[in-house]
């Protein structure tokens, strides 16, 4: 049993609005495919295709607010609501009690503690590493909890030796925003092919895709578009190259924010749990979950014994 865990930071299931929501905008054949022809919308879920299967998932977890990003993503790694633990949405760092709550019992302390192998796919630079350590910047919730899980965070030699990917896949983000020109370069289909490939390397992967967030804030629907469309040429790798009797990958994010560029804020809207594999393997995980603080959980028992 595979199982990656792609997340989409910031990406909910908005209305069918191209003037508002990218995901209408832009041509996205890859996922459009996989959700028969349907866009990647709120009037879209449920779906059950021949290979996904699209369920909305509610993102407010009875906490009043809109959802952050660190306890968002404290309860998907951890299957409790970290929202109603703490009191409130928080983030986009975690706070004290998020962290604490995140050196307990995570899907990778839970996973790792079970013998199976576990990794983070994202590459971090030089340059992260060196603020981290010195006390300028912290871990956001997803490698404090692979930390604290003893993972170790991939680096520019994973990267370029292609045990790892860059935050948008390519390595173009490395060459042209860090400077770092000898980043060796990947077309998107081969990108997405080798995420499918290092994915099967591990019990667990999980990879991080923070751009859609930031896309979201920044509003501006040329730049959104690009990078969805981008993304999406990435997923046509990684499912050609993924076996669905195999295993399991799960897009889900932690909050709305990129399906409304309206607003400069995050949303209350339900966030995708898209899941592509093989029906049985897809049935199995989706049951019973309706919020974030469900994913774990089904995480977890796909890799229980059967019967």
């Amino acid at each position: 049993m595979h199982f990656l865990f792609l997340f989409m930071d910031g990406v909910g299931l908005g209305n069918p609005d191209p003037t508002i929501n990218p995901f209408v905008k832009a041509s996205l054949p890859n996922l459009t495919s996989l959700l028969n022809g349907q866009s990647f919308t709120a009037p879209t879920a449920p779906l059950v295709s021949r290979r996904a299967t699209l369920h909305a998932w509610d993102a407010t977890l009875g906490v009043r607010g809109l959802p952050q990003s660190a306890s968002g993503q404290a309860t998907l790694l951890t299957g409790k609501n970290v929202p109603a633990l703490i009191g409130e949405h928080y983030g986009p760092k975690p706070n004290p009690p998020i962290a604490e709550i995140l050196q307990g019992e995570t899907v990778f302390t839970s996973l790792g503690g079970l013998g199976f192998s576990t990794a983070l796919l994202g590459a971090y630079p030089p340059g992260y590493f060196e603020v981290i350590a010195s006390g300028r910047r912290m871990f956001s919730a997803i490698p404090m909890a692979a930390s604290n899980a003893g993972v170790r965070l991939m680096t520019k030699d994973d990267l370029f030796a292609g045990r790892a990917l860059s935050a948008e896949f390519t390595g173009h983000g490395w060459r042209e925003y860090l400077g770092l020109h000898d980043t060796p370069l990947l077309e998107h289909h081969t990108a997405g092919r080798l995420l499918a490939s290092l994915a099967q390397s591990y019990d667990f992967s999980f990879f991080e895709y923070w751009l859609s967030d930031y896309a979201g804030h920044k509003q501006e629907m040329p730049q959104a578009v690009e990078m969805l469309e981008s993304f999406d040429r990435v997923l046509g790798g990684l499912l050609d190259a993924w076996e669905d009797e195999q295993g399991l990958v799960l897009i889900t994010s932690d909050h709305g924010n990129l399906e409304d560029l309206s607003t400069r804020k995050h949303t209350a809207n339900p966030v995708p749990g898209l899941v592509i594999g093989a029906p049985d393997l897809r049935a199995r995980f989706m049951a019973g979950v309706e919020d974030l603080s469900g994913v774990t959980p089904a995480i977890m028992r796909m890799f229980e014994p059967i019967g």
